[in-house]
């Protein structure tokens, strides 16, 4: 079971960061990644990293403001979240999988586990 925390409310410009936690796993030994869902919107891929190879991947949206990394002492993952803006506005969800390729890194149908997911408001 995934545990994603740190979302809340933010004004644009502002920072929040987002963790993802495992009890009773070993975050290191899988793939991860941070997906997130607006209302009416599909859900979509914000950031992953692999784990065999450390590739990471930034929905190009979020390049430069976000930032994946992972605590392997604390193990969880995390997701720093820079110069917010209003359509930054989601529920993120933390994902694991293993052994992913990269063609199907960004798409959630492949992502075997899921957290409950953290709401994310960002104001004008």
């Amino acid at each position: 079971q995934l545990q994603a925390s740190g979302g809340g409310l933010a004004q644009a410009g502002g920072s929040l960061r987002l963790s993802c936690a495992a009890p009773g796993r070993t975050l290191n030994d899988y793939d991860m990644g941070w997906f997130r869902q607006a209302p009416g919107k599909e859900r979509e891929f914000v950031a992953v990293r692999r784990r065999r190879d450390g590739y990471t991947r930034y929905l190009d949206d979020v390049k430069g403001r976000f930032t994946f990394s992972r605590d392997h002492a604390k193990n969880t993952v995390d997701l720093q979240m820079n110069s917010l803006k209003p359509e930054d506005t989601a529920v993120y969800y933390c994902a694991a999988s293993q052994r992913l390729i990269t063609s199907s890194l960004t798409d959630p149908k492949f992502w075997s586990y899921w957290g409950q997911g953290t709401q994310v408001t960002v104001s004008s």
